[in-house]
């Protein structure tokens, strides 16, 4: 407690309360104290490197798939059966640098014929794809 002793009884007074400032200083240093150890990682672990070499390969062209609304497929603008499908998609898949699956599907086809699609590709071995939007109207 802050006590005035002398002249100016009613007055403010000049003496700074510091009680409360060094209280929650030593508060913040003992959680401090507990917290630092816990921040060192214990298992040191190898990290890869990364290799920002960039390829001299020649970029790879998209698959473009179009899904009509009655579940015609045409793949680079030919019209495929779903086994003609499977079958590219099989050959992609095998590529070394796969191409992307780039999906342009109706709005009004129905998601079983496109979730078709999806299960082949993924079960071919296609990890790229990619669906084809036009922009906000």
């Amino acid at each position: 407690m802050a006590m005035s002793t002398g002249g100016n009884a009613g007055g403010p007074m000049s003496e700074i309360n510091v009680t409360p400032l060094v209280d929650v200083m030593l508060v913040l240093l003992i959680i401090f104290m507990i917290t630092a150890p816990l921040m060192s990682h214990r298992i040191t672990v190898d990290l890869p490197t990364a290799n920002p070499k960039v390829s001299d390969t020649e970029p790879v062209e998209p698959m473009d798939l179009a899904v009509k609304p009655d579940g015609t497929l045409y793949l680079n603008d030919i019209e495929v059966t779903e086994a003609e499908l499977k079958a590219q998609f099989a050959v992609a898949a095998a590529k070394a640098p796969q191409p992307e699956l780039q999906i342009r599907a109706d709005k009004t086809t129905e998601y079983k014929v496109v979730k078709k699609i999806l299960a082949d590709a993924k079960e071919q071995g296609m990890v790229h794809v990619g669906f084809i939007t036009t922009g906000k109207e």
